[in-house]
């Protein structure tokens, strides 16, 4: 009886939150915005607010901890199987011939180099602050590299998202922007994988590191050689549902085993992600799309669960010199990057700054490696928070910013094949 009312409670709380998000979706189409902005701010500030208007003992006793830790668990699942689809999709395909390589060549690494070193600028200042409550207790070359990786990541679903709803989709800076986006995402996570693993101190933390990461690798090895067998090829055709479900369970499988031994469970759905083999024709790619939309309906809960253990613990006591020194590093390296590197690849002067502008959005993928930051002990509650304002205010930024350009008398933009993206 009492896992029965345990398992209703969490599924109403699952339903508040989806609601909460419909509202998000709601106000974001309203002030023209992408709805999955909507979706995390409004996730986001829902728990402290609810906690504010109603009190912590009458938050605590509508929403208890144990039910407060099985959305948690909720929404961590549906974060592995929306990057199981996310990495999936991070491929170029065909993007436009040998001038649109250079081009995306030099604007990714414009917006991962100069942002990897205002990442380093902010930890040394932090360091220099000595606030053991911002810098915490993590192995110095784990949180600088962490914090370098934080600001360099540009959100993909979010970019291509921003693309789709203001005609840019087929613009060359849209499809110069969304080809570096992924080449950084790709570089962010190789980045992510050597902080955790350099975050693991000691010898036995270390061990379990590189077992964590020999499950996950061997995870990922089963998945591509198993789907590259005739039997492989043949379930997704003959049984999509049941081949989507199958990959589903390999990749909570592997990625809650990681966990287990000390890893973040997002890096294991990355691994698996990857894994999945992009032949052509690419059978595996429908099962593929359909976890990665599966975990995007659950991703509300993380944003939720992230706002009520982050942003209510945190909120008074983060420093507000930490948020604006991470806000403004957070564009300028973006921005600056992303314009430098698109002058050199040969862009216009207005593009560049359009590809500046679309490379500062950042949104869920940022979140997503500020938890498995946090969940690793790289980065502390107030810094997370500090991280969070800085990538819902560079996400929001994007799309006025590129409304202020259209406004600037700009040419009529050219239109080249993109790099293909999932849409999960």
């Amino acid at each position: 009886m009492a896992l029965t009312v345990y398992v209703l409670h969490v599924a109403a709380a699952l339903a508040v939150v989806l609601a909460t998000a419909v509202l998000g979706r709601l106000t974001a189409r309203l002030l023209r915005q992408p709805e999955v902005i909507g979706e995390i701010v409004v996730g986001l500030l829902a728990g402290p607010a609810a906690i504010a208007l109603a009190g912590r003992d009458w938050f605590t006793l509508l929403l208890p901890e144990r039910v407060l830790d099985g959305l948690g668990v909720i929404a961590e699942a549906g974060l592995v199987l929306f990057l199981v689809g996310l990495a999936h999709s991070l491929h170029h395909g065909d993007n436009g011939g040998r001038s649109a390589r250079r081009a995306t060549a030099w604007i990714s690494a414009g917006s991962f180099v100069l942002p990897l070193l205002t990442g380093l600028l902010l930890a040394g200042w932090i360091i220099a602050r000595g606030d053991p409550a911002v810098r915490g207790t993590a192995p110095l070359p784990a949180f600088c590299l962490m914090l370098a990786v934080a600001m360099s990541i540009t959100a993909v679903p979010v970019l291509a998202r921003i693309l789709t709803d203001r005609g840019m989709s087929g613009t060359a800076a849209g499809g110069l922007a969304l080809g570096s986006a992924i080449t950084i995402d790709a570089l962010g996570w190789l980045g992510l994988t050597v902080a955790l693993g350099l975050g693991a101190g000691d010898a036995a933390g270390a061990l379990r590191a590189a077992a964590a990461l020999a499950l996950g690798a061997a995870g990922a090895l089963t998945v591509r050689y198993a789907m590259r067998t005739r039997a492989g090829r043949r379930l997704p055709a003959r049984l999509p549902r049941t081949a989507a479900l199958l990959l589903a369970a390999v990749a909570l499988l592997v990625s809650f085993g990681m966990e287990h031994l000390g890893m973040t469970a997002v890096l294991g759905a990355a691994m698996v992600g990857f894994a999945i083999p992009r032949d052509k024709p690419a059978p595996w790619a429908g099962a593929a799309a359909s976890v990665g939309r599966a975990g995007r309906a659950l991703a509300p809960a993380f944003f939720v669960v992230t706002g009520i253990t982050v942003l209510d613990e945190s909120l008074t006591s983060v420093p507000w010199p930490l948020i604006v020194a991470a806000v403004v590093l957070g564009c300028l390296g973006k921005g600056v990057g992303g314009y430098l590197g698109a002058r050199l690849g040969g862009c216009s002067s207005f593009e560049s700054r359009q590809i500046g502008v679309l490379m500062n959005s950042r949104g869920l993928t940022e979140l997503i490696v500020l938890q498995a930051g946090l969940s690793a002990g790289l980065l502390t509650e107030a810094l997370v928070l500090a991280l969070i304002v800085m990538a819902v205010t560079t996400t929001v930024m994007t799309g006025p910013l590129l409304m202020l350009l259209d406004r600037t008398a700009a040419p009529a933009p050219r239109r080249v094949p993109v790099p293909t993206e999932s849409g999960v």
